[in-house]
């Protein structure tokens, strides 16, 4: 029986941002990096299909995880703002984001 918590959910990426959005990714802040293992984060992915440029990320969060007031904080808007350029977003540039409901797990 898995007891792991974990979150799945699609972006949408702006055509021609392929190689800019991995870049950016690559070049995470150390300070955001560090926000999200502390707020329970263990494992984050995100995933890319070249053909819709949808993007699918993956996170598996700690028993004891709180992710509640990630949106709320400075450092995590100023990323939504350095990434809004780059993929579909909300007014506040927050990613629009679609959940996908865990359908099967082995």
């Amino acid at each position: 029986m898995q007891n792991d918590t974990v979150l799945a959910f699609r972006m949408q990426l702006n055509k021609g941002n392929e190689a800019e959005y991995k870049k950016r990714h690559d070049e995470i802040w150390p300070e955001l990096s560090e926000l999200l293992k502390n707020a329970g984060i263990q494992e984050y992915y995100i995933f890319l299909d070249e053909v819709t440029l949808a993007l699918f990320a993956f996170q598996k969060l700690s028993p004891n995880a709180d992710t509640s007031g990630l949106s709320s904080l400075l450092i995590m808007k100023k990323w939504w703002d350095h990434m809004a350029d780059l993929m579909e977003v909300n007014p506040d540039n927050s990613p629009k984001v679609v959940a996908c409901p865990e359908v099967f797990r082995l």
